[in-house]
């Protein structure tokens, strides 16, 4: 059962990524096609796919990010999550997947994020522009699973 499932758009990607390329394929065709700039806009034309939105995905066993075309990603087992909450990010932590002083950051847009504490003491931050569904989708499955019913429920 999916509880949640949201995909970000990383805006900044796809325009940034856009203009490379118009830019290079502009190049190219003024002068002749290198090899190298060939590879480089083969290169950059992956990266967009592969880095272009995150989707994050709330099921009764797993919490899941996956950015882009979908090989790039990470699950988050429910038991193993021992504590929830929305945070903010200073914006030095960037976008892509990055450590940062506590942790590891899945982010491709925006200072908004969902701070998972796992029972071995990880922390990993979920960046998204839908921080307390996000949040609520995640309570939700851990209060079903340990058999407590959400706090919305009366």
């Amino acid at each position: 059962m999916t509880a949640y499932r949201h995909t970000q758009v990383a805006t900044l990607v796809l325009v940034s990524g856009a203009i490379a390329v118009i830019l290079l394929v502009t190049l190219m065709l003024r002068t002749a096609a290198h090899p190298i700039a060939l590879a480089v806009t083969a290169l950059l034309l992956l990266c967009i796919a592969m880095f272009h939105s995150l989707t994050v995905e709330v099921t009764d066993k797993a919490v899941r990010v996956r950015f882009g075309l979908g090989p790039i990603g990470k699950s988050f087992p429910t038991p193993a999550i021992q504590e929830a909450r929305v945070v903010r990010n200073p914006w030095y932590y960037g976008w892509g997947i990055r450590w940062f002083p506590r942790g590891w950051l899945f982010n491709v847009s925006g200072f908004d994020a969902v701070e998972l504490v796992m029972r071995d003491r990880r922390v990993y931050r979920i960046g998204t522009d839908q921080p307390n569904e996000l949040l609520g989708a995640i309570e939700s499955v851990r209060a079903t699973e340990s058999g407590i019913e959400s706090k919305g429920a009366s």
